[in-house]
């Protein structure tokens, strides 16, 4: 069994890493909220049906407009 290099943490690390993480979590979820604002003002808010890509053609030319 390989021995620990590091010292276990002590209370006072523990804490630290514990804040740091809490902190890093609501820096998260901010940063999320400010992208999604930003993606549904981009849209206007309106659901936009997707134009259809696929096109079939039985043995004649396609047009595309």
């Amino acid at each position: 069994m390989a021995r620990r290099e590091t010292p276990k943490p002590t209370g006072i690390r523990r804490l630290e890493r514990w804040v740091v993480g809490i902190a890093m979590a609501i820096v998260a979820f901010i940063l999320e909220r400010i992208v999604m604002r930003s993606v549904k003002k981009k849209r206007g808010g309106v659901e936009e049906e997707p134009t259809p890509t696929t096109m079939t053609s039985k043995g004649s030319e396609v047009d595309l407009e």
